[in-house]
């Protein structure tokens, strides 16, 4: 699509695109979709398909991909948790599916560390799940430099416990696997939010091999696929505790199969009504996106994926004529920009034609990031004409 058309699909409605220099964020509606991908979702949207068949090819590429017993495709990463906290409270148990976010008296709770307590976690307690904090976060905090040990987790394990919430971080306490061994030993799932944690690539199996039960990732980060896309992966029947509670099973129970990917349904004693999953329903198109998205981006290696992100900062830079630092989240190379008031320069950013958004991470300390990721081949020299004028006012 050229810039042309694209302005006039928004500014028929009196919308300004924007410049998003900030990266993956979903307020700013995450990065642009690969023509491959789009060419998908479009073709998707020409015919009708039995969902149930749709995800459970989804199961396929997904495992595939990661080395999980099953997966399949969610309207988020955030709906991933929220399905996963309700696949662990209800399993494969009907009656308990109708009653959420109600539980009856049993394991209800989640343990979690102090220090990896964040906005997105309210996900579990929308399925009906109580957050247990466990440990101190000294180390993080700056007060000292203790945090949550595994051997604090398996104390606060308790008859309540209906599992364990891991947020994946290079420097998350207690490390992955001792929690999954405490979980194992008490019998009890691990939940990993693992939304941000591509690239690498190689994250989308190594949770599984350290343990985990069931992961949630984002679909509309780095793996390229729609924003409103997410993969909840992970043990086979726990995954279809998750997807019975998202799907539509309003036909008769003589019509239903269960097929192979998800052969846990069958253990349905009756079909739950409506459940508590069902916003976190996606359509055809977004499931053949992602699928599409997942396939590019695990067969294309991490180097070619670099070099792509440093030739849009690359021509940033060559417009702006400034001098910038480097930097890097990962495996993103990032530009850094210092600057003598950065809060009063991203606020011009944002407040022009087109708006700017960059990372404000560190603003504080006089610095605007520049992520690649979400920014379009177009609107980089763009954008390096904008920060050179922003710098000058």
């Amino acid at each position: 699509m050229t810039r042309d058309a694209q302005r006039m699909i928004f500014e028929r409605f009196g919308i300004t695109p924007i410049i998003n220099a900030y990266g993956t964020n979903t307020r700013l509606s995450a990065g642009p979709l690969s023509d491959e991908v789009a060419d998908a979702m479009r073709e998707a949207a020409t015919a009708s398909v039995d969902i149930l068949d749709l995800q459970a090819a989804a199961c396929r590429e997904i495992t595939h991909a990661t080395g999980a017993e099953a997966g399949f495709v969610t309207s988020g990463a955030s709906a991933a948790l929220l399905l996963a906290a309700a696949a662990c409270l209800t399993r494969l148990d009907a009656g308990a599916m109708n009653r959420l976010p109600m539980t009856r008296e049993g394991r209800c709770e989640f343990l979690i560390s102090r220090s990896q307590r964040n906005m997105y976690d309210r996900a579990i307690e929308t399925a009906g799940g109580r957050l247990v904090d466990v440990g101190i976060p000294d180390r993080v905090s700056g007060a000292g430099v203790r945090d949550a040990s595994a051997a604090e987790f398996a104390d606060a394990i308790t008859p309540r416990t209906a599992g364990i919430l891991h947020v994946a971080q290079p420097h998350a306490e207690p490390p992955l696997p001792e929690i999954t061994a405490v979980a194992r030993e008490a019998g009890i799932p691990v939940i990993v939010d693992a939304a941000a944690q591509l690239p690498p690539a190689e994250n989308l199996r190594r949770f599984f091999e350290q343990g985990a039960d069931l992961v949630a990732f984002s679909g509309g980060k780095a793996i390229g696929g729609p924003q409103a896309s997410g993969i909840l992966a992970g043990r086979g029947p726990l995954v279809a505790a998750g997807l019975a509670q998202m799907l539509d099973l309003d036909l008769p129970a003589g019509q239903f199969r269960a097929p192979a990917e998800f052969s846990a349904l069958s253990q349905l004693a009756f079909f739950p009504r409506t459940g508590i999953g069902r916003s976190c329903k996606v359509g055809r198109e977004e499931v053949m996106g992602l699928l599409v998205a997942l396939r590019r981006f695990t067969r294309e290696d991490a180097a070619t994926r670099r070099a792509r992100w440093q030739a849009r900062l690359d021509a940033v830079r060559a417009a702006a004529g400034l001098e910038f630092e480097e930097g890097a989240a990962g495996e993103v190379p990032l530009l850094l920009l210092r600057v003598p008031d950065a809060p009063a320069m991203e606020a011009r950013l944002r407040a022009g034609t087109p708006a700017v958004h960059v990372n404000p991470a560190r603003l504080r300390e006089g610095i605007l990031t520049i992520n690649p990721i979400s920014l379009h081949e177009r609107d980089c020299a763009r954008l390096g004409e904008l920060l050179r004028a922003a710098l000058a006012d």
